[in-house]
C-alpha cells in the first residue's frame, strides 16, 4: 500500500524580522514531506480555504504565532513536481508568504520543533530541502513575487532538473 503523502495545494510562511527583514524563522519538521529538515511553517489548503486563510491556520497550529493578516506578503508560487517511488508524478503548488507582524513567540509543536531565527544572507541550506537554496534567497530579496518550478526525484532526495525561476504570472497571484 502506497503511504507517500500527495499534497497538491499548500502554503508556506516565512516570518521575518529586523529593520530590513534580516532574519527568518525556521523550525525542524518532525513528519511528512521534509521530516528532519528546517523549513518555514505551512501545510495543505483545506476545502473552502483561501491560501491566506490556510497560512494563518497552519502558522498558529505549528508555532502558536498569531499573524496579523495585513502583515502578509506573497513572495512566490512554487510548483514542486514530485516523483513518487512508483514513478507516478504529481504537482504540489505552494503559495509562499513572508510575515512581518504577529502576536506571540514561536513554540515547539508536534509538527515543528527547535524554532530559531537565521540570517537571511546565511540560511542553513545544508539542513533544508534541496530546491530551497535555488529559489528562497531570490524570493526573499525580490521586489515582486516570483514563480518557481522544481522537479524532485523519489522521496525528494534529488533534483531532476534545474530549478526554474521567473516573474509570477498575474493569474497565479
Amino acid at each position: 500500500m502506497d503511504m507517500e503523502k500527495v499534497l497538491k495545494d499548500a502554503v508556506l510562511c516565512l516570518p521575518i524580522r529586523g529593520e530590513h527583514g534580516d532574519e527568518v524563522l525556521l523550525a525542524k519538521k518532525t513528519r511528512a514531506i521534509g521530516a528532519g529538515l528546517l523549513n518555514g511553517y505551512g501545510g495543505g489548503i483545506e476545502k473552502g480555504e483561501t491560501p491566506e486563510m490556510a497560512m494563518l491556520r497552519e502558522l498558529e497550529q505549528e508555532s502558536g504565532i498569531i499573524a496579523h493578516p495585513n502583515a502578509l506578503t506573497k513572495i512566490a508560487v512554487v510548483d514542486f513536481h514530485n516523483t513518487k517511488t512508483d514513478g507516478e508524478m504529481f504537482r504540489c503548488r505552494v503559495h509562499t508568504y513572508v510575515l512581518t507582524g504577529w502576536h506571540g513567540e514561536a513554540e515547539p509543536t508536534e509538527e515543528m520543533i527547535e524554532p530559531a531565527w537565521y540570517p537571511v544572507d546565511a540560511l542553513p541550506f545544508d539542513r533544508m530541502m534541496l530546491a530551497d537554496k535555488h529559489w528562497m534567497p531570490i524570493a526573499l530579496a525580490a521586489s515582486a513575487p516570483i514563480y518557481v518550478q522544481a522537479w524532485y526525484g523519489p522521496k525528494r532526495q534529488t533534483l531532476l532538473r534545474t530549478v526554474e525561476i521567473s516573474a509570477l504570472p498575474k493569474g497565479l497571484l
